[in-house]
C-alpha cells in the first residue's frame, strides 16, 4: 500500500499516480474532499481571537448540543452531537459560538465553484464535503492526485480554510482516504491497493459501522477489514441481514456507485438509543429537544427542505410506534420542525411502556444530499 501523507504541503512533488493503469483497467478516478472542522474553522477564521483555542459551534445552554468542534476541542474529547454541558465539563476553556449557516453556505458555494472548475461531476454530500469524478481530465492536468492538490491549494487561497482529500478508484476508498491524514492531508489509494488498505483498518472506520455494530462484530471475531474479508457472504447475511452485501464488498475495497451530481436523499433525520429506558413526559420532551437540535443542524448542512415530519419510538419490548404529519408546504424553520415533532409526541403520550429509542425525520424533500448511514451507540444519534 502506498499513500501520500501530505499535510499542508501544496507544492510537494507528485509521484506518478494511478491514471495510466486506471484507464487501462476502465476504472474511475474519484476524489473525496472534506473540509477540516468546517463550521469551527470558519469561526476561527472570522474571529482571530479564537485561533488556537478550543471552539464548539452550537448552543451553550444546558440542553444545547455541539454541532461542530475545532481540532483543539476534539483533543479534549469534544465531539459533534455531544450535549454542550458534557462538552464544557470535558473542556472548561471551551468557547461556544452560535451556528451561522448563512456564512457556511456562502463559503460552501465558493468551494463548490472551485470543484466545478475541474469537473462537472460533483456530488455534494453536505456543505463541507463532496465526491468529484475526474476521470475525464477537462483541464489536461494529467493526474488525479495533482488535481486534488490544486483543489486544496485553491480552497486555501480563496477561503483561508484547509481541506483534506482522498484519491482512489471508487467512492468508498476515496472517502476512507480523505480521513486518513486529517487535518490538511492528502492520501491516495491506487488500483490494486484497495483490499490491502481496507484489510488494515478497524471495522469502525467503515462508513455505516457504529460502536454497537463494531461491538457485535468483535463478538464474532471481526475487528479489522481482514477479519471481515475472511467471512463468507452466507455468514455475514446470517448475522447482519441486508447490511451483509455492503460489508462483503467493502472488505474487498469494492464500490460500484457512480458520482451523481443530481443525487438527492429522501430524508434527513436521526434516532437516539438511550442507555436507560425513559418514560416520563418531561424526559421525553427534553430528549426530543436534543434530537431536534442535532437533526436540524443536519437538515441545514444538507440544504434540505421537506414537508413531512415523522416521529419514531421503540418501546422497551422492541415494538415500534411512528407518527407522521405532512404540511402543504416545506417546514419553514427549526421552530416549526420542533413544534411539529412535539405535537406528534403529545399524540402518543402517555406511553404504555418506557422507550429505549426516539427518532425524528424530515422527508418529502424538495432538495437534499445523500449521506451514508451511521449506527449510534447509547447517548448518540444515528444518521438516517
Amino acid at each position: 500500500m502506498r499513500n501520500l501523507p501530505y499535510k499542508g504541503d501544496m507544492t510537494a512533488p507528485v509521484p506518478d499516480d494511478d491514471d495510466d493503469d486506471g484507464e487501462a483497467q476502465g476504472l474511475r478516478k474519484i476524489i473525496h474532499v472534506d473540509m477540516d472542522a468546517f463550521f469551527a474553522s470558519v469561526e476561527q477564521r472570522d474571529d482571530p481571537s479564537l485561533r488556537g483555542k478550543p471552539v464548539a459551534v452550537g448552543g451553550s445552554s444546558g440542553r444545547g448540543v455541539v454541532a461542530a468542534a475545532s481540532y483543539e476541542a476534539r483533543a479534549f474529547g469534544v465531539k459533534s452531537a455531544m450535549p454542550s454541558s458534557r462538552a464544557a465539563r470535558l473542556c472548561p476553556d471551551l468557547v461556544f459560538r452560535k451556528s451561522r449557516f448563512d456564512v457556511y453556505r456562502e463559503v460552501s458555494q465558493q468551494i463548490r465553484a472551485i470543484f466545478r472548475e475541474f469537473t462537472p461531476l460533483v456530488e455534494p454530500l453536505s456543505l463541507d464535503e463532496a465526491y468529484l469524478d475526474v476521470t475525464e481530465d477537462v483541464k489536461g492536468i494529467g493526474s488525479a492526485t495533482r488535481i486534488a492538490q490544486l483543489i486544496r491549494a485553491q480552497i486555501a487561497r480563496e477561503t483561508r480554510l484547509t481541506a483534506s482529500a482522498g484519491v482512489s478508484y471508487n467512492k468508498f476508498l476515496a472517502k476512507l482516504a480523505s480521513d486518513q491524514n486529517k487535518p490538511d492531508g492528502l492520501c491516495v489509494i491506487r488500483p490494486g491497493e484497495g483490499a490491502t488498505f481496507v484489510a488494515a483498518l478497524p471495522v469502525r472506520r467503515f462508513h455505516g459501522v457504529g460502536p454497537r455494530g463494531a461491538e457485535k462484530m468483535a463478538a464474532l471475531g471481526i475487528e479489522t477489514g481482514a477479519d471481515l474479508a475472511a467471512k463468507d457472504l452466507p455468514f455475514l447475511r446470517a448475522h447482519f441481514g441486508s447490511f451483509a452485501d455492503y460489508l462483503y464488498r467493502a472488505a474487498r475495497g469494492i464500490d460500484l456507485r457512480q458520482v451523481r451530481p443530481d443525487r438527492q436523499r429522501k430524508s434527513v433525520g436521526g434516532e437516539r438509543t438511550f442507555s436507560q429506558d425513559i418514560s416520563t413526559g418531561a424526559d421525553l420532551r427534553e430528549a426530543l429537544d436534543n434530537i431536534v437540535d442535532i437533526v436540524w443542524e443536519r437538515i441545514e448542512r444538507a440544504e434540505a427542505r421537506g414537508r413531512t415530519v415523522t416521529l419514531k419510538l421503540k418501546l422497551n419490548d422492541f415494538t415500534i410506534r411512528t407518527r407522521a404529519r405532512s404540511l402543504p408546504r416545506a417546514i419553514s424553520g427549526k421552530a416549526e420542525f420542533a413544534r411539529t415533532g412535539h405535537a406528534l409526541l403529545d399524540e402518543v403520550l402517555p406511553l404504555p411502556r418506557p422507550i429505549r429509542l426516539l427518532g425524528l425525520t424530515l422527508s418529502a424533500l424538495e432538495r437534499g444530499e445523500s449521506e451514508p448511514p451511521r449506527e449510534a451507540k447509547d447517548g448518540q444519534l444515528r444518521l438516517l
